[in-house]
């Protein structure tokens, strides 16, 4: 008796604007080396990359006397995505975007008794305990929540202060966020560059008005930017943790800031919104940190401990839990995902060998 591994077939992949290549790369990798052909729709505002990448993938096949079918792309909309969704001759769909969307993608799947590899949205948090080296600490933040204009998954959208050290980290954030370079991403010295389209720039601005209409106090940023490009300050609020707003993510460069006053309570608050993508927390206490690693921790996919939520996760189990989907791109089984498995028993006797000890006939 023996375990086989077999390729799946056709592995379809759906991935967002913000990573167009590297969430490419983490699924479709793998899932060749397993044996599959892939599918592959970029973002729809993405389309030259698609192009390129595709490009370069379709030569490496040429030059390998491979099939150029192993691997095709397409760009468009919504259709060509929920075309790939629906169909039955792909076993696995794997999709990077919004939990509203995965839900969709996941229903339609599942329908067909297919599989999903989901990557949704992250709403998350750094947590600051009192014992913590705050200058380490408040460069971790400003990474998280300023880098990439807050345009990763996995950017820190919360912030959770013990109350002893509270206006401290405050007031240190505000000074950076004062000093911050706005503009081309492509000069030197430049750290935060535009939103990914006008829409993007909408959404902020709905999002600055819930805020100040669910009490949030901006201490810094908080407005568009007039320019050519989709510009926005990178934005702090305090606010209470158990304001609406707070439980969503807001898919740019706001970070909200609040406070507690116990491990527990900090714990609490991280475990409180339904998404579960990335965490963190900074102590030099070894008590708390693996009661964080622990099963009464972080209820996130990626649980970090004096780093911040994103930029450290290369070569790990990469995802969330709740409604970030649950799946697992990379990592050391990552394999799994894109191959069926059967158990297999063969017979090289002449006698029929029944288990539990069974004699029939």
């Amino acid at each position: 008796m023996f375990e086989v591994w077999n390729p799946l077939g056709i592995v379809g992949v759906i991935t967002a604007f913000n990573f167009p290549c590297a969430v490419l790369g983490w699924n479709a990798c793998v899932a060749l080396v397993c044996g599959n052909c892939v599918v592959w729709k970029g973002a729809p505002t993405t389309p030259l990359v698609t192009i390129a990448v595709t490009k370069l993938i379709a030569e490496v096949l040429e030059k390998n006397n491979l099939p150029g079918a192993i691997f095709t792309a397409f760009c468009g909309g919504a259709e060509v995505g929920e075309a790939i969704v629906k169909d039955k001759r792909i076993p696995l769909v794997s999709f990077t975007g919004s939990s509203k969307v995965g839900q969709h993608v996941q229903r339609i799947v599942s329908e067909r008794f297919g599989k999903c590899l989901l990557e949704l949205s992250g709403n998350n948090a750094i947590i600051v305990m009192d014992d913590a080296d705050i200058e380490l600490a408040v460069r971790s933040i400003f990474f998280a929540a300023v880098g990439t204009a807050g345009q990763r998954c996995t950017s820190c959208r919360r912030l959770y202060l013990h109350e002893s050290i509270y206006q401290n980290v405050l007031d240190k954030l505000v000074g950076l966020y004062k000093q911050v370079k706005i503009g081309n991403p492509l000069e030197k010295g430049t750290l935060v560059g535009p939103l990914h389209t006008h829409h993007s720039k909408e959404n902020f601005e709905k999002g600055i008005g819930a805020i100040k209409s669910q009490g949030g106090k901006i201490s810094v940023g908080g407005s568009t930017i007039e320019s050519e490009g989709n510009y926005v300050q990178p934005t702090i609020v305090e606010i209470s943790p158990t304001a609406a707003v707070v439980k969503e993510e807001l898919f740019g460069p706001v970070l909200y800031v609040m406070k507690f006053k116990s491990l527990d309570e900090a714990i609490d608050m991280n475990n409180s919104v339904s998404q579960g993508l990335s965490s963190s927390i900074f102590t030099r206490k070894p008590e708390i940190l693996f009661k964080w690693i622990g099963p009464h921790g972080s209820d996130c996919g990626i649980v970090n401990v004096n780093i911040p939520t994103n930029g450290a996760e290369i070569g790990g189990a990469f995802g969330g839990e709740k409604a970030t989907g649950g799946g697992r791109e990379a990592g050391s089984d990552s394999w799994k995902q894109y191959m069926r498995r059967a158990t297999c028993t063969i017979n090289y006797g002449s006698e029929l060998p029944l288990a539990q000890g069974i004699n029939f006939g």
